[in-house]
């Protein structure tokens, strides 16, 4: 008997229902279970009681920023182990260089389709 292969995580944080609901369809087609935040105040508490594997993260949010939500969850017990892809907008080099110093792994321009998630996934490591 081999014990249950433990499900992989990803975190979708974004303030935009259409974005979440879209990047959800690609993650859950690369096998990894679901769950979203609408901004980094909400997604921060989700990591405090169960820690994803992946985080795919918006830069502009109500509430709480990516880059403030990225900075606080680094500095937390196990906050160094979710692999955090920036899906943004941003393409001005600073900003890129500022979330990549910030602690993401990759870096994922919007739009962006399930190629080009998978590649960065894969970039990262995690699949």
């Amino acid at each position: 008997m081999h014990p249950p292969v433990e499900a992989r995580t990803c975190l979708i944080v974004d303030d935009s229902r259409i974005i979440r609901k879209v990047a959800r369809r690609i993650v859950e087609e690369l096998g990894f279970e679901v769950d979203e935040a609408g901004d980094g105040a909400e997604a921060l508490a989700y990591c405090a009681t169960a820690m994803p594997e992946v985080i795919l993260l918006d830069w502009n949010m109500p509430v709480m920023d990516g880059l403030t939500f990225l900075r606080r969850l680094r500095s937390q017990p196990g906050g160094d182990q979710p692999k955090v892809l920036f899906c943004t907008i941003e393409t001005e080099v600073d900003r890129i260089k500022e979330a990549l110093d910030a602690g993401a792994d990759e870096y994922v321009m919007k739009p962006f389709d399930g190629e080009i998630l998978e590649s960065k996934l894969a970039e990262a490591g995690v699949v």
